[in-house]
């Protein structure tokens, strides 16, 4: 979150403000007496210490060097070997450190399995990591556009910039926002009402590793503390990830108030299944891109379409997806995931895979269903499918399952999606690649 400011100037008088800022460049000197306690010396038998989380720690090593005093051979001091334990005590970020305790916030208030809530930690640390080489990104360019005359960008902090985010992955998008952070902008972050102790977690991490204090801020609440971000004008940009419903309203309030506003909305993702496909690899990916998680990932498969034969699939496809342990329009339940018991929880809030049958226009196809539901189409042909796919007002992302490399070659070149999978499911990109959607409403 950048604004690029471009100036041009004389050649003249760029060399005359360089050499004006060079010669007010002086060095500020101040005496300073450093802490011994760092240092052993032989007089004293001590030993010299580790550094590490701002404080001077013995090694428990059993291994040292002696350091020399080259005009006298005297011993000065003896340096330890540090151990394994002791180096991934210093290497290890906090996030990893505490990896754990994040994730087991993240289950009891989000209610991923253990092994999802890490896995929402390690993407959202992917993001922290690629944050830490942007400086190569955020430098300006000069270019000389004719004679005596140079043109100049410089890329400089927004201010105050704010983070409105889903319940669905409480890590990792808090940690997309560090970027923010990272060029230069304090960050007012809003986690979802609903499970916000990942980003208090991380709020405290993040002072911990040495982010100035007010630099990184939480806020609570809900459409009242939304509007408030949206209205005060000290926020320049917001970026939001949820509902359709809230993020345009978000776009469009803020927008009004002058504000950048990037919106992450709704998907309805879509697959593909081609009669040639491989069978078991395609049921396989499909059962856990469209339950793994609940279903509530903005890349979830939530649609698949089947061509031609692999529509003989579908009971395969239920039987798969009942082992992960009436529709008024007319849709078919094929698998039921109501009424789902859990024992020793029985007030817990439990759904289970669901599978249905349905038709274009039907509600269950055209709108997000933010759960672990697949929706069934049947079309004849590869060109029914991509028509179905570009038609809906959905384009995150989509995929196809097939052997035939012309087929997908050509699904590639037409279909109207950001993210394309081959014989794989929604592939989310890594944080230095960027995710791009293709229609208004994604």
């Amino acid at each position: 979150m950048l604004s690029i400011r471009a100036r041009v100037w004389a050649t003249h008088s760029a060399y005359q403000h360089c050499r004006w800022l060079s010669g007010s460049a002086s060095i500020n000197q101040q005496s300073h007496t450093f802490s011994r306690s760092w240092k052993g010396t032989s007089t004293n038998g001590q030993t010299t210490k580790l550094y590490t989380d701002g404080q001077f720690i013995d090694s428990q090593t059993g291994s040292w060097f002696d350091v020399h005093n080259p005009a006298t051979q005297e011993i000065l001091t003896k340096v330890p070997k540090s151990t394994t334990q002791e180096l991934d005590q210093i290497v290890n970020p906090l996030i990893k450190e505490h990896q754990d305790d994040l994730a087991r916030s993240i289950v009891l208030e989000q209610g991923k399995t253990f092994s999802d809530a890490k896995g929402d930690v390690h993407r959202g640390l992917q993001v922290v990591e690629a944050a830490c080489s942007l400086p190569q990104l955020l430098m300006g360019e000069k270019l000389e556009v004719s004679k005596d005359m140079d043109t100049e960008t410089r890329k400089a902090p927004l201010g105050v910039t704010a983070a409105i985010c889903p319940f669905n992955f409480p890590a990792m998008i808090p940690l997309w926002n560090i970027l923010s952070v990272a060029c230069g902008n304090s960050l007012i972050l809003k986690p979802s009402e609903r499970d916000p102790g990942a980003s208090m977690m991380i709020a405290e991490l993040a002072s911990m590793a040495g982010l100035p204090a007010g630099v990184l801020s939480i806020a609570h609440g809900g459409v009242e503390t939304v509007n408030y971000i949206c209205d005060h004008p000290a926020i320049k940009a917001i970026s939001f990830v949820g509902s359709d419903h809230a993020g345009k309203h978000i776009y469009s309030r803020a927008g009004a108030n002058g504000k950048r506003v990037q919106a992450n909305l709704g998907a309805k993702n879509h697959c593909v299944v081609m009669p040639d496909a491989s069978k078991n690899l395609t049921l396989n990916s499909i059962t856990g891109a469209a339950f793994g998680a609940a279903g509530q990932r903005c890349m979830a498969l939530s649609v698949m379409i089947t061509v031609g034969k692999s529509a003989e699939w579908v009971d395969e496809l239920v039987e798969r997806a009942s082992k992960l342990k009436l529709e008024k329009e007319g849709g078919k339940i094929l698998l039921d995931g109501r009424k789902v018991e859990v024992h020793g929880y029985p007030n817990g809030n439990w759904v289970g895979p669901t599978i249905i049958q349905a038709s274009p226009g039907m509600s269950c196809y055209e709108e997000e269903i933010f759960g672990p539901v697949l929706t069934i189409v049947n079309v004849s042909n590869l060109d029914e499918a991509i028509e179905l796919i570009n038609r809906n007002k959905y384009g995150n992302g989509t995929a196809i399952f097939t052997r035939d490399g012309a087929a997908a070659r050509r699904f590639e070149r037409e279909v109207e999606a950001g993210q394309i999978g081959i014989n794989v499911p929604v592939p989310v990109p890594l944080p230095m690649l960027p995710g791009v959607e293709t229609k208004v409403v994604s």
